[in-house]
């Protein structure tokens, strides 16, 4: 087990910070109150404290305060959300209350859904790139099957971007961190003509890295990102238009697994590095894995006003993603024998396209309504080559050093080359109606209903050749290499050749009932029903052998049931929100595991029904003006009912009444947050922490991950109206290592960037 223990020193440090910025407070006794957040979680513009969903809105301001650059931060922001980190985004992955996909197939859509701009992506690896230029992040908790709809069985992420503005704004943004780590941004906002405004940004990052690989010589897990992104406004006389464009390129040398545990005397010194656990920082692979991004997109948007003050809107887009995965699967710097190499070169490519419209009534009314239509239409490829080396004796000598013998790469008839490559073509279609209303019997009681019926399309083609010799185009197998078609073989109840191909569809009808009830003017209660939905799918991956693969799996089904509370008391100055919940699912889609020729592969399958029920808590309070404390705390039971191991491949399964992978039972955040005038300048002082709880890496409670904490600061200091402020910040203060991920019984582990100490400065300047 991988040990990482919370430090009392950090919890009695933050105790002590918070009880001096009280103290500050009761100094200072100016009038506060907590933030006022516009959210459009129900597709209008309303007072988060007006919208009766399980919700945790973000602003722009406050995940820079908090040094989060892009979607994996926000674990530590919201801590009903984690993070899978896999070796590329493509198999990385969002978890809600202890829920969400993981899985490699390129026919599967995630159940954590992310939206930007009105924009459903189609796979969450679009999503993990760096947040630019935005105004607010939502999440919103649990199924969101009426207005969203799409892949959201367990929750929804929606970015939504900065405008332009009325007039001239320019800021520059430039920082650098103790590991190497450089940033900078550059934003111009004004208008361009009458009732016309624009807004640009350009950016570009560069990092080192975390990890040592020493069979290159070189840092490792870092990245080199850049881009830019335009934005046009009208908002004139009969509506409001938005377009925007933007685009994104990544090239990063992550992400590389350490091996935290001995694997043997001989592999051991093979590797040259002592194994330490969640301490390791060095890696020995003649393989550098990378994962390098490209996406750029397009988005029209448009509220019209339309008939008796009816709004109509209209929002579609066009987004391309690809992604290239380079994997040393071996871990290792050479193969010798008895240890195979095996390296991976995978690139997955997404078009989509899609147009919503609603039309929605006014919202100074007893019943207000929205109804739409929504079509969507994605095609994604894969073209996936495996390159094993493999040898059962050799011609070379035995390393006196390591004790291994090392496969001879020019004795072609000892050491063998199994190679394969796949295609893979999938097409997803989906279209759906919907509508949604709330009814005022009294300025107390309202009522919503909604509802949508949504009708979901998937096919395939994959081939891939049994797996040959690379040189004699002999057949040969290797590890995680088969030697059968795609199309398996007729024995089997295949077709016999290397073609393997699907379809299905589904039809679905989602929706929600919820009741609410203002207790007082700043006190709401509401309960709810959810029924959440997420589409059929395939298990479309490299060593995908029909008739096996080729069943399709059943759509992903939930049932949600919410009671909640969003308050706010002393004329602002306190808001708690709090939700208490119970999910269940059937159908879910989760990978198992397989051994294939000794390499493990996955296998998506549905496997079965499990249950996430637990509560959150978002505590804000204002007591003085400049100084706000924060507390945000999620409890998450995310368990399995009944498993249904897949009587096709007799995968292996998980016990029923385990616990989810990534789902930790409690997570929470503390802060606080003091800006204050000190003459002639303003200084801004911001401290938090974070603590996870026990979880685990995969299904069967395998991969334990111990509890952590980690512990961040900041100190700011700007001019009297804020033009230039210079920030100075600390992550992880106390240097307390820790993993995402366990794979192999700690024999490959996941060191995230802040399971070490580094520190940073930034500087902004601001022009109008």
């Amino acid at each position: 087990m991988i040990s990482v223990h919370s430090s009392g020193i950090a919890k009695r440090a933050v105790f002590a910070f918070s009880a001096s910025a009280f103290a500050l407070a009761a100094a200072s006794p100016a009038y506060a109150q907590v933030e006022e957040i516009i959210v459009t979680a129900q597709k209008v513009k309303q007072n988060i404290q007006d919208v009766p969903i399980a919700i945790s809105a973000v602003t722009g301001d406050a995940m820079a305060r908090a040094g989060a650059k892009s979607l994996e931060d926000i674990t530590s922001i919201v801590p009903s959300v984690t993070f899978r980190k896999g070796t590329t985004n493509a198999n990385s992955a969002i978890v809600m209350r202890g829920v969400g996909t993981i899985s490699f197939s390129v026919a599967a859509e995630p159940s954590v859904s992310t939206v930007v701009d009105g924009i459903v992506l189609s796979r969450s690896g679009q999503s993990f790139l760096d947040l630019v230029d935005f105004d607010r992040l939502e999440v919103l908790r649990g199924p969101q099957g009426t207005l969203f709809g799409k892949n959201a069985s367990a929750g929804l992420v929606n970015i939504v971007s900065k405008g332009g503005t009325k007039d001239f704004e320019a800021e520059a943004n430039v920082s650098g961190t103790t590991d190497d780590e450089y940033r900078a941004k550059m934003t111009l906002s004004g208008p361009i003509a009458q009732d016309l405004t624009a807004r640009v940004t350009g950016f570009y990052g560069t990092f080192d890295g975390n990890v040592k690989n020493v069979a290159v010589d070189k840092t490792v897990n870092g990245y080199e990102h850049y881009g830019a992104r335009g934005l046009i406004d009208y908002d004139g006389n009969g509506g409001r238009l938005r377009l925007i464009a933007d685009y994104f390129k990544a090239n990063d040398d992550c992400c590389a697994e350490v091996t935290g545990v001995s694997r043997g005397a001989v592999l051991d010194a093979e590797l040259g590095i002592t194994p330490q656990g969640e301490n390791t920082r060095d890696v020995n692979q003649n393989l550098v894995t990378r994962s390098l991004d490209r996406q750029y997109s397009f988005t029209a948007s448009a509220d019209i006003d339309t008939f008796a003050d009816h709004t109509l809107s209209i929002v579609t887009g066009y987004r391309n993603w690809k992604n290239t995965e380079i994997r040393d699967g071996d871990f290792l710097p050479r193969a010798i024998v008895g240890t195979p190499q095996l390296h991976d070169r995978g690139t997955v490519e997404t078009d989509q396209v899609s147009a919503e419209v609603r039309l929605a009534s006014p919202q100074n009314q007893a019943l207000t309504y929205q109804v739409g239509g929504f079509m969507w239409y994605s095609k994604n490829s894969q073209d996936f080559t495996r390159s094993d080396v493999t040898c059962a004796t050799s011609t070379s000598p035995i390393d006196s050093v390591t004790g291994a013998r090392p496969c001879n790469l020019s004795d072609t008839v000892n050491t063998l080359f199994p190679t394969a490559s796949s295609r893979s073509d999938v097409s997803f279609r989906n279209w759906a109606i919907f509508g949604q209303s709330t009814y005022e019997f009294t300025p107390q009681l309202r009522l919503t209903l909604g509802g949508r019926f949504t009708h979901d399309s998937v096919s395939y083609v994959h081939t891939r050749a049994p797996a040959v010799n690379a040189t004699t185009g002999l057949p040969a197998i290797g590890a995680g290499l088969s030697g059968v078609g795609a199309g398996g073989t007729i024995a089997t109840g295949g077709n016999g050749t290397n073609t393997s191909r699907g379809s299905t569809s589904a039809d679905n009808f989602s929706g929600k009932a919820v009741l609410q009830y203002n207790v007082a003017d700043d006190v709401m209660l509401y309960g709810s029903y959810t029924r959440g939905y997420k589409g059929p799918a395939f298990n479309v991956f490299f060593n995908h052998t029909a008739p096996t693969n080729s069943q399709p799996i059943d759509p992903e089904k939930s049932n949600s049931f919410e009671a909640g509370v969003k308050s706010q008391f002393f004329d602002r100055m306190l808001q708690v929100n709090a939700t208490a919940f119970l999910v269940d699912y059937k159908g879910f889609q989760a990978n198992n595991f397989v051994l294939l020729n000794g390499a493990v592969v996955t296998n998506l399958t549905n496997a079965g029904t499990v249950r996430s029920k637990g509560f959150e808590v978002d505590a804000t309070f204002a007591p003085t003006s400049g100084l706000t404390f924060r507390a945000n705390a999620a409890y998450a039971d995310a368990k399995v009912r009944r498993f249904n191991p897949n009587p096709l491949t007799n995968a292996p399964d998980a016990r029923d009444g385990t616990r989810l992978p990534l789902a930790p039972k409690f997570s929470y955040t503390i802060g606080a947050d003091y800006d204050v005038d000190a003459g002639p300048v303003k200084l801004y002082l911001s401290s938090d922490w974070h603590h996870v709880s026990k979880q685990f890496s995969d299904l069967g409670e395998s991969g334990p991950i111990d509890p952590y904490g980690i512990w961040n600061a900041s100190v700011g200091v700007s001019d009297s109206e804020d033009k230039y402020r210079l920030t100075f910040m600390v992550r992880n203060l106390l240097d307390d290592s820790y993993v995402l991920l366990n794979t192999t019984a700690g024999q490959r582990l996941m060191i995230p960037r802040d399971a070490d100490r580094y520190a940073g400065l930034n500087l902004r300047a601001r022009f109008n």
